[in-house]
């Protein structure tokens, strides 16, 4: 079986879309399937980060760097390029995992030549125009998100959250894949003392968040309830910010004493023993579709302080496996911070709560499901494509790494 994968976001950017993304394309592979991969191009420098193989031949768009958040890439691909793309490689299927411009490029390319179309839902960008100062383009941006995925033969959503989102935008032709995660990479076994020397925890209870510096995900929260537990609770805890984005200055200046930010990190050489060799996890956000970073905490056996809205409502379970606080609530969130650092036998079922949670969304059975969802929607909708001369797409090339 082949699948196109049109996406304007991939390694080397690191975001847990991009995760998703790769995994999509490396489990397919596993499985037997000839994946094609088309994205943003990214700066050397990015790619010369790009641990392991994300599998299969792969087409770069020419992009450039967002205004104000260069970390991501704008990319802005022909359909009619794509559409010689398709004939040339003959896929039985084309995945828009995005709603950018590279996969409404692959969405509006497969409508045209009668291919099944599948899209995926990882982002409420609906959501974001609060968070980013321009509530007045909700309504806009939902309306471009339901004309996309009504394109579709199926949608992928990660949770049932997301799906009732979806549901009430008017798409009904979705289908819940989280996409799970990787319980192995992510484990209690690989806590280390090297890490916790290397970041100067020594004895401190030691709070972590990993993601996107961003304002939708509320950080500012989390420092705020941080200095109350701190002053409560002089030398005793500790919080390290893993991440970057267009929030890192302010928050910078804004860190009350404590709190460590690390910047973006190796994912697989250096988080892993992170998350294991901290103490709790948390997250202030409520725009998350499914939240990957909070289930790679639990799989690590961290229990998860946060709010549970959007996908983190579908697993967080309050007093199981994390602790829950509402909304934008600072005295709700240091509340439960000083739980967990005054009763270890709380912390400690909560470890467990939370390892048990991430063995239910591991991504091996995730894979599987999503391999036997393309292949009923090929026998379901496939016709084939008319072949044509060899072609690559304009102002773009095979990428090689």
């Amino acid at each position: 079986m082949r699948i196109l994968l049109c996406t304007d976001t991939y390694p080397p950017q690191l975001n847990g879309v991009s995760v998703v993304v790769a995994g999509m394309v490396a489990g397919l592979r596993a499985r037997g399937w000839d994946c094609t991969v088309v994205s943003p191009s990214y700066p050397s420098a990015l790619r010369d980060l790009l641990h392991g193989d994300h599998g299969g031949a792969q087409y770069t768009v020419p992009s450039i760097a967002c205004p104000g958040y260069p970390d991501i890439r704008l990319a802005w691909p022909s359909t009619r390029n794509m559409r010689k793309l398709i004939k040339h490689l003959r896929p039985d299927v084309v995945l828009s995992a995005t709603e950018g411009m590279v996969g409404r490029a692959g969405s509006h390319a497969a409508r045209d030549l009668g291919l099944p179309l599948v899209t995926s839902y990882h982002t409420d960008f609906s959501r974001y125009c609060d968070a980013y100062g321009v509530p007045w383009m909700r309504t806009l941006v939902s309306s471009w998100l339901t004309r996309f995925h009504s394109r579709a033969n199926a949608t992928l959503t990660p949770s049932l959250a997301s799906r009732r989102q979806l549901q009430a935008f008017g798409i009904h032709h979705t289908r819940v894949w989280s996409g799970g995660v990787d319980t192995e990479q992510f484990h209690p076994r690989h806590y280390s003392a090297t890490a916790r020397y290397r970041f100067a925890l020594g004895h401190a209870f030691t709070f972590l968040y990993v993601g996107r510096l961003a304002p939708e995900k509320n950080l500012e929260l989390l420092l705020k309830a941080f200095a109350k537990v701190s002053r409560s609770r002089p030398g005793r805890v500790r919080l390290l910010i893993v991440g970057a984005g267009p929030s890192e200055a302010a928050l910078r200046a804004q860190a009350p004493d404590g709190v460590s930010l690390l910047g973006a990190l190796d994912r697989r050489n250096d988080l892993p023993s992170l998350y294991a060799s901290a103490e709790a996890f948390l997250f202030a956000s409520t725009t998350e579709t499914l939240g990957l970073v909070t289930l790679e905490a639990m799989a690590s056996g961290l229990p998860v302080i946060a709010v549970p809205a959007g996908g983190v409502g579908d697993y967080l379970q309050d007093g199981r496996n994390g602790l829950a606080f509402d909304a934008n609530d600072v005295d709700g969130c240091a509340a439960a911070m000083i739980r967990l650092c005054d009763d270890p036998s709380l912390n400690e079922r909560l470890r467990a709560g939370a390892r048990q949670t991430a063995e239910r969304y591991g991504n091996k059975a995730e894979l599987d499901r999503l391999d036997s969802t393309m292949r009923d929607i090929i026998r379901t909708h496939g016709q084939p494509v008319r072949a044509s001369a060899p072609l690559l797409l304009e102002h773009a090339a095979p990428d090689s790494r």
